[in-house]
This record gives structure tokens, C-alpha cells and sequence, in this order.
């Protein structure tokens, strides 16, 4: 019966043993071995890191066995104290280069550097939240604080200026945590707030802001409302002017179409004009010629048919046609025919 119990708790000694022996690193995990007593090499913590997703065998009671978490953390210093690393009010607390208290949340991404898991065990912290409250959270605070407090008041308005003091700040970091085995990626600046009396003045300050950029936004909408009519009437007189244009040109071709058919007339005329004058000059030839003599008898003859004609003498003792009284000779002569005819 002894013997059985015996056998029994060396067994479950063994089982104990052999749970005990075998470690293993997470998907985002190193392990660093510490020998607490060493036949063969040479004890404490060795240099070796043991990479992520394995397991391994430790010989137990004589070795220690230590993870660290290489993944991007985030130390997050605000002020709200339901979302900080800490239950309190966790920002930035300093003086701008001008000298106003403000309070700035910061975000610091980091990651711890693999290779370095051995030395930080050695030196600096036996696990992940170790490293960020004992080193991390120490120098990111400080170096931060003094690089965002080199701003004056007005720069923490233009989110340019937190950006390039941001990019300081890592680099400021890096070059203090890297020999530590950190490597910052990135500083993010969140919400900035000062003291109550300078705030105020600041929301005072918006306020009147915005009555300026509303007043603008009137004188803005006034002047579209100005260029719009104006718009409105060049388009008027644009249409005013290419009627009159139109009219204009609709006149100037009825009065070339009027013009053309004058000259087309005075054209016509003066050819009939010429025709005609160039006949009288035909006939003129004509009559000055022997035949024109004759031509010229014979219209005196057709005037004269059916004409009375009385014969006057003249001579000595006759009728003087130079001295004599036409008309009354005429008369005269009138009254005898009435005469006769009475008879």
C-alpha cells in the first residue's frame, strides 16, 4: 500500500514536472530563458530569443521563463479617465514659450524591438507593462512635455505646427528609448484645452469669429446678389444691342438691295437715254443730207393740210408786214366775213 502511494506522487511529481517544462510564445510573443543554476554554460538571462507561435522545454524548477509582447501599444495620456491608460486626468499639464497653462493629450505608438527582449529583462522590467510604466511612460511624458511646450499659444490652433512638433517628438523619442529596445512609430496629438479664464476668453473669441464670418458671409452673398443683377442687365443690354445690331444690318440690306435697284434703273435710263440720243444723232445726219431737205418739205406739207392760209401782198403801195397791226388786220378781216355772211 505504501509502495503504491509512493508510486503514485512520483508520478503525478513527473506529470507536474513535465506540464512544467514546456512553454510556449503567443502569435506576437518572444520568450526570454533565465537559468537560475547552470552545470553547462553560464546561469541567469540568456541571449537567445525565442521567436513567436512556438513551444519549447524548460527544465523546471531550475529555469525561469519570461514573454514579452511585441505588437504596437499604445500610451495613451488624456484626459478623460475612462479611456486613458490610468483612472484619472493623464494629459500633458505645461506652460506654452509664452507662458499659458494648457493641458494636451498625447497617444504614444510604440512597439517593443524583439532582439532586445534579453537586455530588457536584464536591465529595465520582467514583463510588457513593466516596460511601459517604468520606461515608456516615463521618458515619452517628459521629452514630450518640453518639446509641445517650445509653442506659443496661438501655434496649438494651426493642427501644421502640433504635426511638426509630433514628428520631433519621435524622433526625440526614438533616440532615447532605441538603445532601451523601443522603437516609437508615431506621437498623436488629441484635444488641447487651457485654463478657464484664458478659455473663456478663447470661446469669447469664437464667438466673435463667427459673427465676423457670418457678417462676411452677408457682405459675400450681398455682392453675388450685386453681380448677379448686374449679370442680369449686361444680358438685358447684350440683347438690346444685338436687336438694334439686327435691325441695323436688316436696313442697311434692304437700303443695298433699294440702292442696286436704283442703280439698275439709272442704268437702264441712261442706256435708253443714249439709244434715243444716238437716234436723233442718226436722224440728224439723215436730215443733214440731200434727202433731208425733202424729208423736212414733207412734214411742213402734213402740218400744214387742212390749214387756211391767206396771202398778204407786198411790195410798193401793199401791205407792210414790218409796220402792220396783225391782230387787227385779223379783226378786220373777221368783221367782213361776218358781214358777208350776213348779207
Amino acid at each position: 500500500m505504501s509502495k503504491s502511494v509512493l508510486y503514485f506522487f512520483l508520478v503525478l511529481l513527473g506529470a507536474s514536472a513535465a506540464m512544467e517544462s514546456v512553454r510556449s510564445t503567443g502569435p506576437t510573443e518572444v520568450g526570454v530563458l533565465v537559468k537560475k543554476t547552470s552545470i553547462f554554460g553560464r546561469s541567469g538571462v540568456q541571449d537567445e530569443v525565442y521567436p513567436p507561435g512556438s513551444t519549447y522545454f524548460v527544465w523546471p524548477f531550475v529555469s525561469d521563463w519570461y514573454t514579452f509582447d511585441t505588437q504596437i501599444r499604445n500610451l495613451e495620456m488624456v484626459s478623460d479617465n475612462a479611456r486613458g491608460d490610468r483612472r484619472a486626468r493623464d494629459e500633458l499639464r505645461f506652460k506654452t514659450i509664452d507662458g499659458n497653462d494648457i493641458g494636451l493629450d498625447v497617444i504614444i505608438s510604440y512597439r517593443l524591438i524583439p532582439e532586445k527582449a534579453p537586455f530588457i529583462l536584464r536591465h529595465l522590467a520582467e514583463d510588457s507593462d513593466q516596460l511601459k510604466n517604468k520606461v515608456v511612460r516615463s521618458v515619452a511624458r517628459s521629452i514630450t512635455r518640453d518639446l509641445f511646450g517650445q509653442l506659443r499659444t496661438e501655434q496649438f490652433y494651426v493642427a501644421e505646427e502640433r504635426d511638426k512638433k509630433a514628428e520631433e517628438a519621435t524622433k526625440a523619442l526614438n533616440g532615447a528609448l532605441h538603445p532601451w529596445g523601443v522603437h516609437v512609430e508615431r506621437v498623436s496629438t488629441k484635444d488641447y484645452r487651457f485654463n478657464d479664464d484664458y478659455q473663456k476668453a478663447i470661446e469669447d473669441k469664437k464667438v466673435a469669429d463667427q459673427k465676423t464670418e457670418k457678417f462676411k458671409s452677408e457682405a459675400q452673398a450681398a455682392i453675388e446678389e450685386y453681380l448677379r443683377k448686374l449679370e442680369q442687365a449686361k444680358g438685358q443690354v447684350n440683347q438690346m444691342v444685338a436687336k438694334a445690331d439686327g435691325e441695323f444690318a436688316r436696313a442697311r440690306i434692304e437700303a443695298d438691295a433699294y440702292y442696286a435697284q436704283q442703280e439698275k434703273r439709272a442704268q437702264a435710263t441712261r442706256a435708253e437715254g443714249e439709244a434715243e440720243a444716238k437716234g436723233i444723232a442718226e436722224m440728224n445726219k439723215a436730215l443733214a443730207g440731200a434727202g433731208g431737205e425733202v424729208m423736212v418739205k414733207l412734214r411742213i406739207a402734213e402740218a400744214l393740210k387742212n390749214k387756211k392760209i391767206i396771202l398778204l401782198p407786198q411790195g410798193t403801195g401793199t401791205i407792210d408786214l414790218k409796220s402792220t397791226n396783225m391782230n387787227a388786220l385779223l379783226e378786220t378781216l373777221g368783221l367782213q366775213k361776218a358781214a358777208e355772211a350776213a348779207k
